[in-house]
């Protein structure tokens, strides 16, 4: 019997979440003795699936269409880099009032937005220099983190949830699908499997571009650096300062981190 066949409205469970992932670094352990690829950071921004459909899909919709002349037949993809940089087709920000009034909104929105988030930063020179043999690949750890998370969550709200990555492309996808698969077959040191299968509908991995215009990958896209050097900055391992906008996120990311009780379980250095 397929354990994720189950009807959530037969049992009593009418709330579905999806945790987005977006990634920051890579997992290669090779690099991890260069500065620039020491760290390697997973984010999930969780967020009830009728919430981003009749909410923050047609608002982040809005705000491009406004700002930069968005066509739903050629909708704009938001992307950090892009957006900081104002680079084409975000060009418009060159200027600097347009810059400050869409800076504001888009604040704004990251701020109202009902979402919650759970960052992992791993240190993979510290791990690769203490542990000479090591398990999993560090893609595999970060993950397990975030998913013990999202499980505590659902569990929390007495709701059931998937996970969508965004593709990398070829082998980084397909070790990154069956490092998911595994966790959920056979759980982690601190969840039992059979508690990931009872929240999870699916156990497979979303691996989707971010091309596909998908609101969550954008939305992950955004605040995940940000909220990996504020965890960096947070353990005196963040070389160089935050910059202004960015400390504006982190600054929301305070009421976004998710939290069971008073403890903080939205953020986690390893």
């Amino acid at each position: 019997m397929d354990i994720y066949s189950s009807d959530t409205k037969e049992s009593g469970i009418d709330m579905k979440y999806r945790m987005y992932i977006d990634e920051v670094g890579n997992s290669d352990l090779g690099s991890s003795n260069n500065p620039l690829h020491r760290f390697l950071s997973l984010t999930g921004v969780i967020i009830d699936l009728d919430y981003v459909k009749s909410v923050v899909h047609p608002q982040m919709e809005d705000l491009k269409s406004r700002y930069f002349d968005s066509h739903p037949d050629d909708p704009f993809i938001f992307h950090r880099k892009k957006l900081v940089n104002a680079k084409y087709p975000f060009h418009a920000l060159r200027d600097p009032n347009i810059y400050a009034k869409f800076d504001e909104e888009l604040l704004n929105l990251l701020r109202d937005w009902r979402y919650y988030v759970v960052s992992v930063c791993l240190d993979k020179k510290t791990h690769k220099d203490t542990y000479r043999v090591w398990r999993y690949d560090s893609y595999h750890y970060c993950l397990a983190l975030l998913l013990e998370r999202f499980t505590f969550f659902l569990e929390q709200c007495n709701a059931v949830g998937d996970v969508m990555a965004e593709a990398r492309g070829g082998k980084e996808d397909i070790r990154l699908k069956k490092s998911f698969a595994q966790l959920v077959k056979d759980g982690t040191e601190y969840i039992e499997p059979i508690r990931f299968q009872a929240v999870l509908t699916s156990g497979q991995l979303k691996v989707k571009p971010k091309t596909n215009n998908i609101s969550g990958l954008q939305l992950a896209d955004m605040i995940a650096h940000p909220s990996r050097n504020e965890i960096l900055c947070d353990n005196n391992m963040l070389e160089g300062a935050i910059a202004p906008f960015a400390r504006k996120i982190i600054e929301i990311l305070q009421d976004k981190y998710y939290k069971r009780g008073e403890k903080i379980y939205g953020k986690k250095f390893i």
